[in-house]
């Protein structure tokens, strides 16, 4: 039995390699192969925008109390960072989903993604978060 094919995901000039076990490999049906990292050059890789979203409020509450919620706004809620991806994702639909290993799951931007040949994806999520604790 052969391996599956691989997925690969990237950001930032980084791609995941997710590769199935071995199976003509002796003890392989006991071995997980959880992943494997690779990485796209720039010069192979494919320019996208990557807006970077994070909390709207500093606080939790951002009324509570009283409190004036536009103090609360938080300044760093947008990072736009300029990423290197696999060229395959530049032909991605608007609105297509992909988790970008290590940095959370993406959406291509559903009015900007593919304008002028532009790729843009949004955070959706990040993949852990210790605010609040």
């Amino acid at each position: 039995m052969q391996s599956a094919e691989p997925r690969s995901t990237t950001m930032n000039g980084q791609s995941e390699t997710i590769q199935a076990p071995d199976r003509q490999t002796a003890g392989a049906d006991h071995v997980k192969a959880k992943a494997a990292i690779t990485w796209v050059g720039v010069a192979d890789g494919v320019q996208a925008e990557v807006r970077l979203y994070d909390r709207l409020f500093k606080d939790a509450q951002p009324d509570a109390g009283g409190k004036d919620f536009l103090e609360s706004l938080n300044p760093d809620s947008l990072k736009v960072v300029t990423a290197y991806v696999e060229p395959s994702l530049a032909a991605a639909r608007p609105d297509q989903k992909f988790q970008f290993e290590r940095f959370g799951y993406f959406v291509a931007d559903r009015q900007d993604h593919g304008v002028g040949g532009k790729a843009v994806f949004n955070r959706v999520t990040g993949l852990k978060d210790s605010w609040g604790k």
